[in-house]
């Protein structure tokens, strides 16, 4: 049995050695074995070798339990405060969540950030920041609503990962179509992305990218910017780039 979980482990970790966007080298990815799933420990360099490294552990595997311990390393340090006061106000600026009561969760007290004056409010959103992790509790109307809070989550400068448990009230099936409208609908609240000129097509998690940009690093946006979305395990990024 030892020797089968061990194989396990080399065979993910074979997994990862052959996909570029998991650098083992630069980021080691520790595989533990516990017999009945795995769990990923380390760090990565970007939510893409995240997802990438989640899809392959349970591919090579075959087991559908597969622990995400894995944080980003973000591109610049902040504290748990400075994480918290941005994504604040990032969720306080989306029209979409103006008829959404927003609390903050510190040092174990509930804060009111927003209450909505519609009776019928369409969310609840708490957050909680502790060591990078943004967590999400309470719940919203749609799946779309639950994955553009995630995706804004990822945006805030120095968020290591998040932790997304929010309820989809009345509960909603998932689709294809229904990521792609999430997708879209996170394209749209990019400013530095032109959302009307990428064609997005979503098939069992797999995401891909078409149209014609006129910037690589709005390209590379783009891409990520799909990644950020959970529910997507894979993006092809067709887009061309034509300056003219």
């Amino acid at each position: 049995m030892a020797n089968q979980e061990s194989d396990i482990s080399k065979e993910v970790r074979a997994a990862f050695e052959i996909d570029p966007r998991v650098d083992l080298h630069r980021f080691p990815i520790h595989v533990v074995n516990h017999g009945d799933r795995l769990s990923l420990e380390g760090e990565v360099e970007s939510i893409a070798a995240k997802r990438v490294a989640i899809a392959l552990a349970k591919r090579v595997s075959g087991m559908t339990r597969v622990i995400d311990a894995l944080r980003l390393v973000p591109a610049e340090a902040r504290g748990d405060g400075e994480i918290r006061d941005a994504f604040a106000r990032s969720l306080l600026q989306q029209p979409e969540l103006k008829n959404c009561n927003i609390r903050q969760r510190l040092r174990g007290r509930s804060d009111l950030l927003h209450e909505t004056s519609d009776p019928d409010a369409s969310g609840e959103i708490e957050f909680e920041t502790v060591q990078g992790v943004i967590t999400l509790t309470g719940s919203v109307i749609s799946l779309s609503h639950k994955r553009m809070v995630e995706a804004l989550a990822w945006w805030v400068p120095g968020c290591r990962d998040v932790v997304n448990q929010l309820e989809v009230v009345p509960a909603e099936e998932d689709n294809d179509d229904e990521l792609a409208d999430a997708i879209r609908l996170v394209f749209e609240m990019d400013p530095l992305v032109h959302a009307d000129q990428i064609g997005i097509r979503a098939e069992r998690g797999v995401v891909t990218l078409a149209g014609v940009l006129r910037r690589i690093e709005e390209r590379r946006m783009a891409e990520m910017d799909a990644w950020s979305v959970c529910g997507v395990n894979e993006v092809h990024n067709q887009i061309e780039v034509s300056p003219t």
